[in-house]
């Protein structure tokens, strides 16, 4: 059956922009030095020979990236070894004074901050744009002042080496600031975005003991003020770790402190060290921790994930700069909250230099839908990131912003969160730009970064993903176990790199670690995705692999069948299942497709075979459901996706174990007791 149109590329680069890319310098320069063999002439034989070379790849990423470091080796090579305890996939993890499992650039000390802040002259680092427009501009010097003060603020609060310190934020300059301040001084930054629920934070927070919490006094989102006081006052009592609360004053000028003991507002805070000018940077290991991350905690509490200085610093470098070509001149933006882990990646495009755009509020707030094209145009935005669920919804709205922007200076695109349709990427060629680099990525939390991602020097094809990551081993594997290709089955990565987690928060054993990568498929890191490896050597991502679907035997990514119904005017949005029928568990199971429609559509017997039909003839029919019902809304976590496990639960009468990670639970009654599943 076809997934994606494979009759040629939609775009393909010119050889001149082939050779301004840092991907073709660097092969260029690896072919120069001796290092590549002779038939690495393109980004898909550099991938090959980054895994079977892992060492010798990841050491040149660090030359390339002009890492600073101290260490026992050459100032080029400051390590004892690049990679410890490498020869096979299993998760890191100290027993007693020795350390099991892959350690990368052991002997080296680095620091975060300092590689995120070695720009320090006027040219802007942040732009802060919110619904209301732009908000202010801040350059590379003025950030690192603000820094400098920063760090002392949480000196003074007694902040040390391995404290935490928590964000419930939305994405403001601020939050980069405290951020980076913590890293500099070798302490753990923590974020959550304020439409977190007092609980859902509490899960979070409540397990790492943060010792300064910063928040903001409210925010504004689809056209509506929240105000995040009262919520932070039942956060703040319930976190007797704190030793300082912080607040920003972002929505009003004035905000009442009352009641939230230790706090104070954020400016007074940083005017007690207006003599502070120069930030400073503490070296610590390779693997100190930088940011804990966290699962979305559907199944239960969220899960902590730890992820080191050094890795995440490499993967990002790599990412920003081979993968999506972000150069010094680019301004780089990424639509996101400060709880999703692509803020922890647009904020490392400082580390190339570039200017980062911070935006904060709905993607398309009801006064302006279009809002975040003018936004593109206003600040010349070179690399613009979204969801697919945004770029579906322009679509589906009719919006065309080539026609409300100019976006000239636009190159490249990307989308994650979920797979990106056949149909978005012809959207964007026709609507947005002719000429955009379009990358479909794909990772996850877990690793902070992405095991697929762009290749700018390849063409882009309808529906895939252009390149697995440099120096990342991923594979699919089938029912047998093997590797396989043009055919669906598990994402995995057999070999390690530097970006996974170097721990699990309040995991002393590893227990948690193993369970949730590893011991489904022993000796691979198995990471839950259902995916297919293209002809063009390219990446097909179907959907999560425990959401897949498996009626009559057949497995089907839930993504096969949302392609074809969204493309269907009278649906707005739609959810999946397979739903468990007869008397007895596994007697039969059956396909349940849920649509959202707009406003004033019924569901009727015409509009039901107009969606089978579609489902039929552009994928098979396996994939057609048996029952299709009308929701008015689709349950989705905190971070935008939807939530095919926690609507199966319902449907089979069992309970959602965290509904807090939920940013719509109640949309979950829709799903209960439904005649039409009974």
């Amino acid at each position: 059956m076809p997934h994606a149109d494979t009759t040629g590329p939609l775009f393909a680069p010119t050889a001149q922009e082939i050779e301004a890319t840092r991907l073709w310098q660097l092969l260029r320069s690896l072919r120069a030095r001796g290092i590549l063999p002779d038939g690495v002439t393109d980004a898909h034989a550099l991938q090959r020979w980054s895994v079977q070379e892992l060492e010798v790849f990841w050491a040149e990423v660090w030359r390339a990236a002009d890492i600073m470091a101290d260490g026992p080796g050459e100032p080029t090579a400051p390590w004892r070894t690049v990679l410890e305890n490498g020869q096979a996939m299993r998760p890191p993890h100290r027993h007693g004074e020795s350390w099991e499992g892959p350690r990368w650039f052991t002997g080296t000390r680095l620091n975060f901050a300092e590689h995120l802040l070695r720009t320090r002259d006027d040219t802007v680092a942040l732009i802060a744009w919110n619904e209301g427009g732009e908000q202010s501009r801040m350059t590379y010097a003025e950030l690192a002042v603000r820094v400098a003060r920063c760090r002392a603020a949480l000196e003074a609060a007694g902040v040390g080496e391995g404290d935490r310190v928590a964000g419930w934020m939305p994405n403001l300059p601020e939050t980069v600031i405290v951020m980076l301040a913590t890293a500099s001084l070798g302490a753990t930054w923590s974020s959550c975005s304020p439409d977190f629920g007092t609980k859902g934070v509490l899960d979070r927070f409540g397990q790492i003991a943060p010792t300064v919490l910063v928040a903001a006094d409210g925010y504004w989102y689809a056209g509506k003020h929240v105000d995040c006081l009262p919520r932070l006052r039942e956060i703040v009592a319930s976190l007797p770790a704190l030793r300082a609360v912080w607040v920003v004053p972002y929505t009003s000028a004035e905000p009442s402190l009352d009641g939230i003991v230790h706090a104070e507002r954020f400016d007074h805070v940083l005017a007690r060290y207006a003599q502070v000018h120069t930030p400073t940077f503490t070296r610590l290991p390779f693997d100190h921790p930088l940011y804990i991350l966290y699962s979305s905690g559907t199944t239960g509490l969220p899960k902590c994930m730890v992820h080191g200085a050094g890795g995440t610093l490499l993967q990002h470098w790599k990412e920003l700069a081979l993968h999506t070509d972000v150069h010094a001149s680019d301004v780089l933006f990424y639509f996101t909250t400060c709880g999703w882990m692509m803020w922890n990646w647009l904020v490392s495009g400082l580390a190339l230099g570039s200017t980062v755009v911070l935006y904060d509020g709905s993607p398309m707030p009801p006064a302006e839908p279009s809002l975040l094209w003018r936004m593109a145009q206003q600040t010349g935005i070179t690399v613009f990131g979204t969801s697919a669920k945004y770029l579906a919804m322009l679509e589906k709205e009719g919006i065309v912003p080539t026609e409300i922007a100019d976006l000239s200076a636009l190159h490249t695109i990307l989308s994650t969160g979920s797979p990106l349709a056949a149909h978005s990427y012809d959207f964007v060629y026709r609507a947005i730009a002719p000429r955009v680099r379009l990358c479909s990525i794909s990772g996850g939390t877990d690793i902070v970064s992405c095991f697929a991602l762009g290749d700018p020097t390849g063409p882009v094809y309808r529906g895939e993903l252009q390149l697995r990551g440099l120096g990342m081993a991923v594979e699919v594997y089938g029912e047998d176990g093997a590797p396989c290709r043009g055919e669906p089955g598990e994402l995995v990565c057999t070999r390690p790199f530097p970006s996974m987690p170097v721990a699990f928060w309040n995991d002393p054993t590893g227990a948690l670690y193993r369970a949730a990568y590893f011991e489904q498929i022993p000796g691979v890191w198995r990471h839950g995705d259902w995916a297919e490896i293209t002809p063009h050597d390219g990446l097909i991502i179907h959907g999560r692999s425990d959401a897949t679907l498996n009626p009559g035997g057949v497995r089907i990514g839930t993504a096969e069948i949302y392609r074809q119904v969204e493309q269907i005017p009278e649906i707005v949005e739609s959810l999946v299942v397979e739903q468990t029928v007869g008397e007895a568990a596994g007697t039969d199971s059956r396909i349940v497709l849920f649509v959202r429609l707009r406003a004033g559509i019924p569901l009727g017997e015409a509009l039901e075979r107009v969606i089978r039909t579609r489902i039929r003839e552009h994928t098979s029919p396996h994939h057609v459901p048996r029952v299709i019902v009308a929701v008015p809304d689709i349950p989705r976590t905190i971070s935008g996706k939807i939530t095919e496990l926690a609507v199966r639960e319902v449907i089979h009468g069992r309970p959602v174990r965290n509904v807090d990670a939920l940013a719509n639970p109640q949309a979950l009654e829709h799903f209960r007791n439904r005649p039409e599943l009974q």
